[in-house]
């Protein structure tokens, strides 16, 4: 028999908070799942109704999430009520799923002076509309270089998410529990936090000091100080590559040593790696964003489109603009 959990005691006669979950198309369901779960727990654990909520999107009755999966929704892009939290959930090609009805529709809502949030990709809807002019935000790793280079008045950072004033951004995945837990703390009290991340088997809860993604050495499997800094260095220098001989000399090695460094536990040339995530960045870019192929390889680092083209084709065996279009093809499907 199951064991029943011990009730948190909360605030008698404390009203539900309601959020407001607006599905983009295609939004990430781990992102919705999560923040949703948080909340329901939160209920169970109080044994009180201390969150309701309500699933909107654009025309109000279905909306599939990027598994494919459909979802039914409570309405269309309806007037919120005073005290509602606007929590925007998104995932694959938020760009297609930014429309300028919903743009609209969230200026709107935002003049009212709501908490608005943005999980996983929906950051991007929240900058396009302006509600993060001047301020610190996050959004998944997979779509920083995309972000950046259209969003100059946004603080980006790497965070599991951040909370800037009214206006909060995750980085997507289970970053939703993170934030739903910090609100549930500062709604009630610390002791429910915990006991929702018990519940979740969460037994590491991340704050806003936190990065989305592993270290250098847990990514690459390889703990070795020096060659953590060289990459590092790389991927902070993409635009304006260091030569190799440079990086070597910053860690204090010779270029041959360097060259051996790299050999030995990534199997490739730091040239090679270097490039290739030059390549991995214009890809993004390209997938991402509307920019010019000329200033994709501008941004990588590329003095000549036509060397871009070449080490593109090399690397993925297509061209950029072979990729951009399939792209538009993706997107009108």
């Amino acid at each position: 028999m199951a064991e029943i959990p011990q009730t948190i005691e909360v605030e008698a006669g404390v009203k539900p908070r309601r959020f407001v979950f607006v599905l983009l198309e295609n939004f990430s369901l781990l992102s919705f799942s999560s923040a949703v779960e948080s909340l329901r727990i939160a209920n169970r654990m109080s044994n009180n109704t201390l969150y309701e909520w309500i699933l909107i999107g654009e025309g109000g009755e279905t909306v599939s999430c990027s598994a494919g999966a459909q979802f039914n929704l409570d309405g269309d892009l309806d007037e919120m009520l005073r005290d509602d939290r606007l929590i925007l959930c998104g995932g694959l090609d938020v760009q297609a799923a930014t429309t300028k009805r919903l743009l609209n529709w969230v200026r709107r809502e935002a003049r009212r002076g709501p908490v608005i949030a943005g999980l996983c990709t929906a950051g991007f809807v929240m900058a396009r509309a302006g509600l993060l002019d001047g301020k610190k935000a996050t959004i998944h790793w997979e779509n920083q270089d995309s972000f950046a280079e259209e969003f100059d008045d946004v603080e980006l950072t790497k965070s599991v998410f951040v909370m800037d004033g009214n206006r909060y951004t995750t980085a997507g995945g289970t970053s939703s529990i993170d934030l739903m837990l910090k609100l549930i703390a500062s709604d009630h009290s610390e002791d429910l936090a915990n006991a929702v991340a018990d519940q979740l088997i969460y037994s590491s809860i991340r704050t806003d000091q936190d990065t989305q993604r592993l270290s250098v050495p847990s990514r690459i499997g390889v703990r070795h100080p020096k060659l953590s800094a060289v990459i590092q260095m790389m991927e902070q220098n993409i635009e304006e590559p260091i030569s190799p001989s440079v990086l070597a000399k910053d860690v204090g090695m010779s270029t041959r040593q360097l060259e051996r460094l790299f050999r030995r536990y990534l199997n490739r040339s730091p040239k090679r790696y270097y490039m290739e995530l030059r390549l991995q960045k214009a890809r993004n870019l390209l997938m991402q964003t509307d920019m010019s192929v000329i200033n994709v390889a501008l941004a990588c680092g590329f003095a000549s489109p036509s060397h871009f083209s070449k080490c593109y084709r090399s690397h993925y065996n297509t061209t950029p603009y072979r990729e951009r279009g399939s792209r538009a093809i993706r997107l009108s499907i």
